[in-house]
């Protein structure tokens, strides 16, 4: 399964800029969809594009796997 670590990111860019920064902000800027972000957060292992985590990845300012995570099935 792939985890997404989406929330972690907005919580530490809403600290670190002292502001709060909504899925809006993130697809204005990025031009991912509202929906497709709505997806990441609420929908453990959504299929997303590596277009979409490229553009999260350039957001942030992270690498990829600060952005997602395999999580092995058992």
């Amino acid at each position: 399964m792939i985890k997404y670590h989406l929330m972690a990111l907005i919580e530490k860019k809403s600290f670190d800029d002292r502001k709060r920064i909504t899925i809006n902000d993130i697809s204005d800027a990025t031009g991912i969809h509202r929906a497709t972000l709505s997806k990441i957060l609420n929908k453990p292992g959504s299929n997303v594009t590596l277009d979409v985590i490229d553009r999260l990845c350039s957001y942030f300012g992270v690498p990829v796997d600060q952005v997602i995570e395999h999580i092995p099935d058992n």
